[in-house]
Order: C-alpha cells, then sequence, then structure tokens
C-alpha cells in the first residue's frame, strides 16, 4: 500500500512539471520566436520480487518471468520544437529580421557570443547594430578595404552607422559621350555660333562644372569641328580654360567667309577703333596687346577717357566687322599670307598693336575675304552615306577623344570623350545631340560628396547603405550559427540560447545563411510556434492525469485506515 502511496504522489510531481512545460509555452505565446517544449514520461523503477527463470530440459518444467512492482513515473526528456518555424508578423520595420530555415543570429554581450532567432534590432548610439530587448550586438563580417567584398573572418559587432559609412566620397568624372543626331540642316548647326551642348561633370572634390562644347560646320558637309568654348563652374562662373588641352588646331577644313568692315559707322585711326566721325573711341590695340601678345578679357584698360575692359574692347572690333555677338568666331578667321602661312585675326591686330603694318592682309577699314577659320578641339568627320561617325581628328578609327582638364589643377581629371554614337541623320532640321557624364555602360560619370539617405538588407544578410549621390556602398553581412543539433542548445532566458556539449561548437566563424538554403526577411519577426489547440488538449490530459494519481494516494490511504481499524 505504500508503494502504491508513493506512486500516486511520483505521478502528482511528474505531471505538475508537465503542467509547468505547457504554462510556460501558453504564456509565451506572444513572445518573439518563442520555441515550444513538450515532456515526455518514463517510469521510475520497478522492484523485483521474484527473477525470471528459463524452462528445465530435465524436469520438462517451464520458465517463468521476473515478478516487478513499478515504483512510480519520472520526467523522462523535456524537448524543444526548435526547428518547427513560427508564423511571420509584418511589422514595416527595416531592422526587423526574421530567419527562414533553421540557423540562428549571433550576437555579443561583449565578451560572450549568444544565438537568438529574435531578429528585433535596431541601431545603437554607437552606430552598432543590436538587439533591441538587451542591447546585445549583432556579429557578422566585416567588408575587406581592397577589394570592396566580404571578408569572412572572425564575427565582430556591426557597425553600421560609422562616421566613414554616413557618406560617400566625390570622385572625379573621366569618361563622357555625345550621342545623338547633328542635323546638317539644323540652324545652330549653320550658324556662326555653331551646336553648343553641355557636358556636366565633377572634379575630385565634388565640385560640378559645365563644359560647353560647340559642334562648327566647314565647308566640307560632313566634316565639323568640336570645341570646348567655356568652362562655368558651380555658380556659373567662367573657370579659364587656357591650360586645357583638346585637339590640335586644324586649318584644313576651309569655309571661305567675305568680312565686310561697316564703314558706315566705324573707322580705324591707326591703333584705335572710332566712329566715323572720330568722336567715340571704341578699341585701342596699343593697350589691348603687351609684347604682342593679347591680355586677359577682363583685364582694365581706359579707351578714350572711358574704362572698359579688354574683352569689351574685342567685342567692339568684332561688331564692327558684322561679328557683334560672335567675337571668338571672328578672331579665329585666318588668312594665307604670301608664302601661304595662315595667320589669324588675332596675329594681324597684333602686328598693328606693335607698329607694323597689316600688309600682306588688306589694310584695316577695308573689306577682306578670309581664306577659312581655325578648328579649335578636334574634327568630327561623318560618312556622307551612312550618316555614321567615321573618325576623330583626322583619323579614320578614333571615336574618342581626350578633354585635357588636368590642366586645371589636381582635382580635376581628364576626359575621354566617345562620340561613336552620333549620326547626322535627317530630322527635320532638329538636332538631338547631347552630352552625358560616364561612358555608354555608366562608367566613370563622376559625382559629389553623397549623404547617406537609407539602409537595406538583403536576404542574405549584406548589408547596403544608399547615398543621395545616387552611390550604394556594401557594409557587412549578418552572420549565422548553424547546429548539428540545434536542440541541444541551452535557453539563457531573453531569447537567448548558447552552446552545449550536445549542440555542438560554434566555430566563431558562422556560416552564410543562404549556404543551407535559408533566407532572411527584413520587415518581418518570426512568431511563437506555440500550438494553443495542443496546449489545451494536452492541459486536460495532464488534468485527468494528476485527478487519476491522486486517486491512488486517497485510496490507499483508505486502505490503511482499515488496516489500522483490525485492531480496536
Amino acid at each position: 500500500m505504500m508503494r502504491a502511496m508513493y506512486s500516486g504522489v511520483s505521478g502528482l510531481k511528474t505531471h505538475q512539471t508537465k503542467m509547468d512545460v505547457i504554462g510556460n509555452n501558453i504564456a509565451n505565446v506572444n513572445t518573439v520566436a518563442f520555441k515550444s517544449q513538450s515532456i515526455v514520461f518514463s517510469d521510475l523503477m520497478s522492484q523485483t520480487t521474484q527473477n525470471a527463470s528459463g524452462p528445465n530440459a530435465l524436469t520438462g518444467a517451464g520458465g517463468t518471468n521476473a515478478r516487478q512492482i513499478g515504483l512510480g513515473v519520472k520526467s523522462g526528456a523535456i524537448n524543444t520544437n526548435i526547428t518547427t518555424q513560427g508564423a511571420a508578423q509584418s511589422t514595416g520595420n527595416p531592422f526587423d529580421i526574421m530567419i527562414n530555415g533553421e540557423n540562428f543570429f549571433v550576437v555579443s554581450n561583449g565578451s560572450e557570443n549568444f544565438f537568438t532567432r529574435d531578429g528585433s534590432f535596431y541601431v545603437d548610439g554607437a552606430g552598432n547594430l543590436a538587439m533591441t530587448s538587451t542591447g546585445y550586438n549583432v556579429m557578422g563580417w566585416g567588408v575587406d578595404e581592397a577589394t570592396g567584398e566580404i571578408r569572412q573572418d572572425t564575427v565582430a559587432a556591426l557597425r553600421i552607422m560609422s562616421a566613414a559609412n554616413m557618406t560617400y566620397p566625390p570622385e572625379a568624372t573621366t569618361n563622357g559621350y555625345i550621342s545623338g543626331i547633328l542635323d546638317k540642316n539644323d540652324t545652330d548647326v549653320t550658324s556662326a555660333n555653331g551646336k553648343v551642348v553641355n557636358l556636366s561633370f565633377y572634379d575630385a572634390l565634388g565640385y560640378s562644372y559645365i563644359a560647353k562644347f560647340t559642334f562648327k560646320q566647314s565647308d566640307d558637309p560632313n566634316q565639323y569641328s568640336l570645341e570646348l568654348t567655356e568652362l562655368l563652374d558651380s555658380e556659373n562662373n567662367p573657370v579659364d580654360i587656357t591650360n586645357v588641352t583638346f585637339g590640335t588646331q586644324n586649318n584644313t577644313q576651309q569655309k571661305v567667309t567675305q568680312v565686310s568692315f561697316n564703314d558706315a559707322a566705324y573707322t580705324w585711326n591707326g591703333t584705335e577703333l572710332t566712329s566715323a566721325d572720330g568722336a567715340t573711341v571704341y578699341a585701342d590695340l596699343a593697350q589691348m596687346f603687351q609684347g604682342g601678345v593679347l591680355q586677359p578679357g577682363d583685364t582694365p584698360i581706359t579707351v578714350g577717357g572711358q574704362p572698359m575692359t579688354v574683352q569689351e574692347a574685342l567685342d567692339n572690333i568684332a561688331a564692327a566687322y558684322g561679328y557683334e555677338g560672335s567675337t571668338d568666331e571672328f578672331l579665329s578667321l585666318y588668312m594665307n599670307d604670301n608664302a601661304g602661312t595662315p595667320v589669324s585675326v588675332e596675329q594681324m591686330l597684333a602686328n598693328v598693336a606693335g607698329g607694323g603694318a597689316p600688309d600682306p592682309f588688306p589694310a584695316l577699314g577695308t573689306d577682306f575675304e578670309a581664306a577659312g577659320r581655325f578648328f579649335d578641339g578636334t574634327t568630327v568627320a561623318f560618312d556622307g552615306n551612312t550618316g555614321k561617325l567615321i573618325g576623330l581628328g583626322g583619323s579614320a578609327t578614333q571615336t574618342s577623344t581626350i578633354v585635357g582638364f588636368s590642366g586645371l589643377g589636381g582635382n580635376f581629371a581628364d576626359i575621354t570623350l566617345d562620340l561613336s554614337e552620333m549620326t547626322t541623320f535627317d530630322n527635320k532640321g532638329t538636332s538631338t545631340v547631347s552630352a552625358t557624364n560616364g561612358d555608354l555602360d555608366g562608367l566613370g560619370t563622376g559625382r559629389r560628396l553623397g549623404d547617406m539617405i537609407g539602409v537595406s538588407i538583403q536576404n542574405n544578410g549584406m548589408i547596403y547603405a544608399s547615398y543621395d549621390n545616387g552611390m550604394t556602398k556594401l557594409l557587412g553581412q549578418i552572420a549565422t550559427a548553424e547546429f548539428a543539433n540545434a536542440s541541444g542548445l541551452e535557453k539563457q532566458g531573453d531569447n537567448l540560447y548558447s552552446a552545449s556539449l550536445n549542440s555542438g561548437a560554434f566555430d566563431g566563424i558562422g556560416v552564410d545563411i543562404t549556404a543551407s538554403g535559408g533566407y532572411m526577411s527584413t520587415g518581418q519577426l518570426e512568431m511563437s510556434n506555440v500550438d494553443l489547440s495542443t496546449e489545451f488538449t494536452e492541459m486536460i490530459t495532464t488534468q485527468r492525469g494528476f485527478q487519476a494519481n491522486s486517486r491512488i494516494i486517497t485510496v490507499s490511504d483508505t486502505l490503511l485506515e482499515e488496516l489500522t481499524n483490525l485492531k480496536r
């Protein structure tokens, strides 16, 4: 009777333990990534009152089984249902991450690594990716500075918001291309000023500039000049392009021009350009040219008692010869001297300024026929039959040219300008030609300094930052841990696990989650895998088992009472 009573007691204790497991499961029904547990029973031990005996061949008696009386029940094992995936809960938070698969996040308190399925993360004050509940750092791999790729080494805290990651460095533009249709009937193309296209680019410090290139027509309808005419900074101020190299002067493309001097309004008096009556002085070559060299356009001079700049005086001269608003075009005209050597209008003016005569050129104040004009930059040739580009700078195979902006200083880089996609198709007198920074594959575009505007996490755990200059940067990768027996992990509270002798050890490096077919989902958290219907069913059977065991005790007590009542 005492054995039965103690068996009942063991049954009560074991069913209470099972109820504790069920209660813990139900209590954590809404705990992020909680894994439910279950308990199995095993009999405690048995008292053998008679051992088993084998059959006796001599007497013919058969064998008997052992006589054993069980002494109760005990908890056999408490198993964690760790491999069953919990349902997904959408949060919309980009730092909430759900693991799909059997891997674990690796987190650290600074001295020890733990493992968790709880992917509720945030960025702390130091810029580290950390658990929202404990503040433990999320561990992963960094980026190799030499290759820009992930280096899978011993895991370390992922500091994604470091000062170095908050901005993306600027880069100088090294490539550009001009594409589209250059229609020979376009009035801009046929004009003296030519067709202008703007190329936006950056220097090494991220400052932006606009280079103005001009296509000008020659006497050959299939050949044009491409010239760099102006460079403007981000505030629209002109930048001196004297030291910029771009092709060479080419005098073979001639466009004969009859230049007329408007003697009804202007006259020359030695080195001075005056009004017809000589009352007003518009230019003074002696002040404009010093030592035979034309002074910079912003050089101040005094002409006829009036202050002006060299550029303003040049503009007056160009207007007198019918080139108002096209001073550079006027100065690029040339005439052949007696030896057939081309000499520009600027050189002629310099000669007069130095006290020489314009001979062998026509005297100042008369009409003259220019032999052509200088082509700065490079020549652009097209096939008259196909309308496609056939060469640059006189070369039949060259489709790109280098603009030597590095001559401006250390912050600038030379730009390779590709014209291979240009054509001269008929487009009803409208040109569509335009310039774009970068090559045809988008390389060498250059960029300004970029500020971080967002962070995204890929399904393989790679973390990328995006910047307002259009760039992205790999910041690191979240590492995961994989165990041969994940059920052998020991719970440490706060949704954390630690490795045990039966789970397998963590090697300190971890694995890429995609290596085992898993992946990460952002904006989601894994819910508890507790099944309430199962838990309530187990609760009913546990309650009935507890009641039955309590009856063993009460019945045994009644039997003992009857026994004591035998003696009255």
